[in-house]
């Protein structure tokens, strides 16, 4: 139980600092391929956190989509085993000409309690998904069904969305500027730098809005080193 409050906080806390500053302070741990390119939110607005759950579609061919592809396949599978909180990350090699998912899926995906659904393929039914209670990233809206590009294959393994690598568990992070995955042993560290580094932008953007200049403010130089400690003593605990 302690373990499940821990994620929830942690969950809770990723959505409350930017995509972008997340991927500033990934940046100086090394990790610059961890963003998830082409994908848009079929709500602009969006912000999810969540563990990674992984669906691969291979390319389509006949003779396996008719072994694979029909009934209780790997795209239902995977929606079916989400669990509240998950976010799940389909790779579709970016091949927009086709649906990877559409309003039922997403719903019931909703109805498990997952935090999102991220995929590099298209998205049928966008403007129904758009007014659902779930976060959906996509690469494109288009009108045709799974089978005229893709095959479902396999979950929970290693996949490439978007170009970057994701494993099941890692962390994935959304809102209007992108999709990021962070490895877990690094969510802490970086959540934490994350909120110092926002703290510090709202107090000089502060001083810029004010008429300030931005040689020895941005980044931070002594003399304004000083004077943004003095002002985080005037912020309340909730700040």
């Amino acid at each position: 139980m302690a373990d499940d409050l821990a994620e929830n906080d942690l969950r809770e806390k990723l959505t409350t600092v930017s995509v972008a500053t997340l991927s500033a302070q990934l940046r100086k741990h090394g990790l610059n391929n961890v963003t998830i390119d082409g994908v848009q939110a079929a709500k602009p607005g969006s912000r999810f956190a969540g563990r990674a759950r992984t669906l691969r579609y291979l390319p389509h061919r006949e003779d396996l989509f008719a072994e694979r592809g029909d009934g209780f396949n790997a795209q239902k599978r995977a929606i079916e085993s989400l669990e509240p909180g998950e976010v799940l990350v389909m790779e579709a090699r970016g091949e927009r000409g086709s649906g990877t998912i559409g309003d039922i899926l997403a719903k019931r995906a909703e109805v498990r309690g997952a935090a999102a659904v991220v995929t590099d393929g298209g998205l049928r039914d966008a403007a129904v998904v758009a007014e659902l209670g779930i976060s959906v990233f996509h690469g494109g809206p288009h009108p045709a069904v799974l089978g005229r590009r893709h095959v479902p294959w396999d979950i929970d393994v290693p996949i490439g969305c978007g170009g970057a690598a994701v494993l099941p568990g890692d962390w994935i992070v959304g809102d209007d500027d992108g999709v990021l995955v962070i490895p877990p042993p690094l969510v802490r560290e970086v959540l934490g730098a994350a909120a110092e580094q926002e703290r510090q932008e709202r107090f000089i953007t502060e001083q810029v809005a004010a008429g300030s200049g931005i040689e020895g403010l941005y980044p931070l130089g002594d003399i304004w080193q000083k004077r943004y400690e003095d002002w985080l003593t005037t912020l309340t605990d909730t700040e």
